[in-house]
Formats: structure tokens, sequence, C-alpha cells
């Protein structure tokens, strides 16, 4: 057997020890044994085997390359208590060493069959009930699991969220997911407690505790004192969290089963009955490295290594079950290698089943399935006149963008009771901009609310909102804040519909005011033109209105999807344009526009066309478009039917073939993107021509891109240097007019 081969090392010493009652002392009082009875601590234990063997077995079918992932739960089998504690109506968030938790709660659900499902999981078939094969995900529908795969800390800010959802949806009286005395677990590793998305969590959920917020929300930190080869500092995690301002801390030894219970008892009863975040401190250790792939001789003492071994929390619990009677040394060994035998057979049967072969069954879940046949009902038009109030006179009138938004979000959150709508300053102040006023009046504090200044914990709590029916619209102050969040969007709202099958959805409409444009104020902080943070995140809807009159439509085909569809959403406003009224002389009113009838709302994907003209085709969107406007009404004369300009609002979701139809014969095309040139939505749309017309055997048009300098935005009047412009689009019209003989009329270059 070789020294390197702890998995085997392990395993064998289970055995041996047991046999000869060899157990390793505890310290730790188990006099709260008598308050459970044999069968409990019996069924405890039975998790606890399941999940070693579950690892045992993904290492031995590694060396067959029949497995494909390694990441064990061997020595944090104590979260197995926490399962027995709490139930399925409890939604759970795991650590990906939470095994043990997944079995004991699988036994809480009639005709469930974890260690099949887990071996699925585990061979990556699609016939895993939760991801289809895509990855071994700790997750079910069932048992209230939402998948988790290798996170470090990101899903702590969405259980935040969801735990805060509990209570609102109680006082709104919404058809909610979860129970009103439901409570939402969290388990997560020592390691990722340093991490910033964890501290935001923590920090969020001290904030709420603090101002007496309800939040039934169990964090479980399985401290085994190692981040793979990091130590952990003695005393670190204890020290963090003990005193911490609305946390109830308490500390229990994960090693000894029947402490695990006693105080994930009273942890448990703090959350559901006081509404009130615990912080469970269970102590662990990691057994087996931290994946088949490690080598933890490499930056540890082999003596440190089997001093870790000796503590395996199996045999605490063999001892305990002896000690007192319970079950015999022989019953125990029975039960462990009959375990071993079950998923042996059991993992012969997944490696057999189906397996993910083809892209288009790959990428099947990363939109997930319409679910929601009928869209929601428009409001009738009293409810509209009572809400509106003075308003409603005002709707026929023309308006800027961010008036139009305003009118648009009253009609939204009539129209969707389970919307809510939050993020800084959004209530009372009506946003930086205005564009929430007065919303918080109409709608109250339980539907319109602010926010903590930290863009994680927005977003976190629009994923964990979303887990319990709500249809949140957060707000994202500017775009360039985007970024201290990113992963709550790219590791969490986009993925869990593609880990999922789509059985799991956290639909969000997420409002972000950006973009440049905003006459040299703010810098490259309040100006930021670049939206290259979402052009890679699969399935995520991007969505960038040049006009008030489109940003109403498209807002409500967004919530139509997120209702329906359980989409994710990007809504990028334009803040240049919000107050923009006019388009060639003052007062001329010509940006304005009124609000869109009730029925009118945009076909998702379409690109949105003005004009006929085929000489030129302007591509473009935002404050593209309201420059390309500018420019061809500048040019006058025969430009104005020369050209044609196409506005994509869908900016990564645009129907090709319906754009390259609009397109359709003209000679020339010039792309204006306000974004940066690299990394830009023109880079993409290049490439979407060349490849068309190719494809479609067609002369390919003449190409130009108009773009911002590949640099931030400066203050002051430098600030527009670097940005697209009227002037240069005009000047980029006129050279593609040109013919080579020199200046002509626009119609004289037709083919």
């Amino acid at each position: 057997m070789s020294i390197f081969n702890r998995a085997e090392i392990v395993d064998q010493n289970f055995r041996a020890k047991v046999a000869k009652g060899e157990f390793p002392f505890s310290a730790t009082d188990e006099s709260a044994i008598r308050n459970y009875p044999p069968h409990v601590l019996v069924d405890v234990f039975e998790s606890q085997v399941m999940s070693r063997h579950a690892d045992l077995s993904a290492r031995r079918l590694r060396e067959r390359a029949a497995s494909f992932y390694t990441i064990g739960s061997s020595g944090h089998e104590g979260n197995a208590a926490v399962a027995k504690m709490t139930s399925p109506q409890d939604m759970a968030f795991l650590h990906y060493r939470s095994g043990a938790f997944f079995m004991q709660r699988a036994k809480q659900y009639p005709g469930s069959t974890p260690l099949y499902d887990m071996m699925l999981s585990l061979v990556a078939s699609a016939d895993d009930p939760i991801s289809g094969g895509r990855h071994k995900v700790l997750g079910s529908v069932e048992l209230n699991i939402p998948p988790q795969t290798s996170t470090i800390a990101s899903h702590l800010p969405k259980a935040v969220g969801t735990a805060l959802s509990i209570q609102r949806a109680k006082l709104m009286n919404l058809d909610s997911h979860l129970a009103s005395d439901s409570i939402v677990i969290c388990n997560f590793g020592d390691a990722s407690a340093n991490h910033s998305v964890a501290l935001t969590a923590f920090n969020m959920a001290s904030w709420c505790a603090y101002q007496s917020l309800p939040l039934p929300l169990l964090f479980v930190c399985e401290d085994n004192g190692i981040g793979i080869s990091t130590p952990t500092p003695d005393g670190w995690i204890e020290q963090s969290f003990r005193n911490r301002v609305g946390l109830h801390y308490l500390y229990c030894d994960g090693l000894n089963m029947v402490d695990s219970l006693r105080q994930t008892e009273v942890a448990v009863r703090i959350a559901r009955k006081k509404r009130q975040p615990v912080f469970l401190h269970m102590k662990t250790v990691r057994l087996l490295g931290h994946a088949g792939s490690d080598i933890e001789s490499m930056y540890n003492t082999t003596r440190n290594i089997e001093t870790t071994e000796s503590n395996d929390p199996l045999m605490h619990s063999a001892r305990i079950l002896v000690e007192n009677h319970i079950l015999s040394r022989e019953d125990i060994l029975n039960m462990y290698d009959s375990m071993r035998r079950r998923i042996d057979r059991v993992g012969e049967i997944a490696i057999m089943r189906p397996k993910l072969l083809t892209a288009k069954e790959v990428v099947a879940s990363v939109i997930p399935p319409m679910k929601v046949e009928k869209s929601r009902p428009f409001p009738d038009e009293d409810t509209r006149k009572e809400a509106f109030g003075g308003d409603w006179k005002q709707l026929e009138s023309k308006h800027h963008m961010a008036r139009l938004i305003n009118l648009g979000l009253v009609d939204q959150l009539l129209q969707y009771p389970e919307m809510i709508l939050f993020g800084e300053d959004v209530a009372r102040k009506g946003g930086v901009y205005n564009v929430t006023a007065g919303l918080w009046k109409k709608f109250g504090s339980r539907r319109v609310f602010n926010t903590p200044l930290d863009e994680t914990s927005i977003l976190g709590a629009a994923v964990g909102y979303a887990h319990n029916k709500f249809i949140p619209v957060p707000e994202i102050q500017f775009l360039a804040y985007v970024h201290n969040a990113e992963d709550q969007i790219r590791g969490e709202a986009s993925t869990l519909s593609f880990f999922s099958e789509g059985q799991f959805t956290n639909p969000m409409v997420v409002r972000i005011p950006g973009l440049a444009y905003q006459k040299g104020f703010g810098g490259h902080f309040h100006n930021d033109n670049s939206l290259a943070i979402f052009r890679d995140i699969p399935g995520v809807i991007v969505v960038c209105p040049s006009n008030g009159y489109d940003a109403v439509r498209l807002m409500r085909t967004c919530m139509d999807l997120a209702y329906r569809q359980g989409r994710v959403c990007i809504f990028v406003e334009p803040i240049a344009l919000y107050m923009t009224k006019d388009l060639l002389a003052p007062d001329d009113g010509l940006w304005t526009f009124p609000y869109p009838v009730a029925t009118d709302s945009a076909s998702f994907g379409d690109p949105i066309v003005h004009g006929k003209g085929d000489e030129v085709c302007i591509v473009t969107y935002g404050n593209g478009h309201y420059l390309s406007q500018q420019a061809v009404a500048k040019l006058g004369g025969d430009y104005k039917d020369a050209v044609k300009i196409i506005d994509i609002p869908w900016l990564w979701n645009t129907d090709k073939t319906k754009l390259m139809n609009a397109i359709g014969d003209s000679r020339r095309v010039l792309i204006v993107d306000e974004c940066r040139k690299t990394g830009s939505f023109s880079e993409g749309l290049v490439t979407d021509i060349v490849e068309y017309y190719s494809e479609h055997h067609k002369p390919l048009p003449h190409l130009q891109r108009l773009t911002a300098d590949d640099c931030f935005i400066p203050l002051g009047v430098a600030a527009t240097v670097v940005l697209p412009s009227c002037d240069g689009i005009m000047g980029a019209l006129q050279n593609m007019m040109q013919k080579e003989n020199g200046q002509s009329k626009p119609s004289e270059n037709r083919a």
C-alpha cells in the first residue's frame, strides 16, 4: 500500500482500529447523548459512512478514468447533523465537502436515491438528475438544495438574500417557495471565510440583524484548518466571528456527532424561533488531501497527516456507538463493508449510463426552458389610474428617457406583484438621477427599498430573492461598480440554469446606469464605456435602450422573459440620455417621446430600423444611435434618403438573421460603437457580418468601425475627445460615400 494513497490508508485504518477497539480519545462532553434515541445516532452514522464511501469510490474510479471529480467530504462528515436537525423546507446552499449533509437530507424525501445520484454526478453521466452530467454538484429540487459546484464563497451573499426574502414574502402575501417558518442554511470552509465575497455576506447579515430585520440564516463554517496547502491560523475563525455584531456564535466539535447534533439543535432553534443569523463554527479535519490530484506530503509532514487521520470522525462516531452499547464493533464493520459493496455496485451501474456527447446537449441548459405559457396580464385601467395619480394625464405627453423609465416601472410594479426594486439610494431619494423618484411613496418600503453601498450584497440578494419566487430589479448605481460584484452575475446567476438543467432559475432585471458622454463630469468611474464584462457570460441578456420610448418597451420584454423563462437580464441605461430632450437645436424636443401604450413591447432580439436607404447602413446602439441621428440630420439633403440606421438594443442577443436582413443590400456598413475599440460589441459584429455574407455567398459590404479609443474617460473638456462624435460620424459617412474620382451625391453612388 503506497504511502501516497491516503484514501486506501484511511479506509484500512478504520477497519483495523474498529476491529481492535482502538478508538480516538475525545474531551468533548457527551452527556447530551441521552437526548437522542439510538436510532437517530445510527441514522447519522450511516449517512457519514455513505458519504465516506462515495469519496473512496470516486478515487478508485478515478484510477480507471471513470470518475472526474475527487474533491471529497472525508473529515467533514459531522455536517450530517445539520441535515438531521433541519428539513427539506429549509433551503440549503452547500459547501463542496457537505456530502454527508446531502446523504442525510435525502433520507427525508421518500423514494430518493442519494448514492446513485452522487455516483452519476461523479462520473459525469447525462442521467445525473441535477446537472445532467455538466459538473459534480450537490443539488436537488426535491431536497431544496440549489446546485453548488467548487464554489469558494460566492454562494454566501445569495444565502443572505434568500433568508431576507422569507419575511418579505410573508408581508407581501406572496405565493413564495419557502414556508414562513423556514430557515436558510449556508455551508462553507474556513479558508472561504477570508474571501471578500464571504466578508460581504457576513457584513450584510450583521447589518440586517443590527436593525432587527428578520434573517433566519444558519452559517455553517466547516473548519478543517487548511485551505488547499495554506493553514488557517489557530483560533482565527473563533476570534473573527465570536463577537461579530448581530451574529450568534456557536462552536461544535464536528468530529463528535453528539456535540454536532446538540449545537446544531441550538443553532437551528435560534434561527427558526428568533429569526436571527447564527454562525455555527464546526471544527472538522480534512482527510485524503484537497483532492485526488493533491499530494499532501509535498507541503505537510507525514506525522501531521497521520495525526489528522487518527481523528477520523467516523472512528469517533463508532466509539460513541460502541461505548453506549448501541452497535457492536462487528455491527459497525458489517455496516461499513456492506455500504462499500453497495456503492461499488451502484458505481458500476453509473459508469455505464450515458454521457453528454454533443455540443448541442451540453449547451441545452444554458438558457432555461419557458416555464410559464402566457404573459402576465397588464393591470386594468382603473388600477393604473390610481397608481399613476397625477401622472396619468401626462402619459400622452412627450418625456425624456429618465421620466419614461420611471413611468414604466410603475406599470411593471403593478403588473408583477412579486417584483421588488432595490439598491443604494433608490427609495426616498429616487436614485442619483431621480429615475426611481416617487416609487417608494407609491408602493411602500416592502417593494422599493435601499441597501448598503455594496454591489456584491445587492446582486447576491437579487439571486437569493429570486430563489423564493421574487422578480428582483436591483440597481447598480454606475456601470463601473459592477466590477466589484461581477462574480454574482458570472459565477452564480448565469450558471444556475446550466448546472441544474433549467430546474433552478433566478429571474432578475439588473438596472445599471452607465456609459459616457456626461459632459466631462465624473471621470472614468461615472463614464465607464465598456460592456465587455457581460460579453462572454452565457445565457445573460444585455439590453441598452437609446431613447425613452424603446426603454419602456424593452423593459416590459425583459420582465416578461424573467417571469416566464427565469432569464437574467442586464438593462444598461445611458446616463447621458436620461435628461436629453433635444436632438438638433435647443428646445426642439426631438428626443422626447410619449409613453408607449399598454400593449406595446419590444420583440426579443429584433433590431430597430430607422430609414430605408441602402447606400450606407449605420449599425449602432445607445448614445451612438442618438449621435448618428444627429449626423444624418445635419448632413441633410440626399443623405437622409441614402442612410439607414439600425439600432441594436439587444446587444449580444440580437437575432442575427433579422439583423442581416435589415442590413440588406447596403454596400457600406458603418458601425458606431461608443465602447472601447478592444473588447467591444463592434468586434463581434464585424465577425458576424463577415461570416454571414461568406456563408450566403453574398458580396461583402465595405465595413468601417467608429469606436472609442482604448482609454479611460478623463475629467472635463477632454472627456469627449476619446469618444465617437457627431462630427466623426459625419466625416465617416462622407468618406464612405466618396467615389474614387471625387466627391459626389449619395444617390449617384448606387451600384
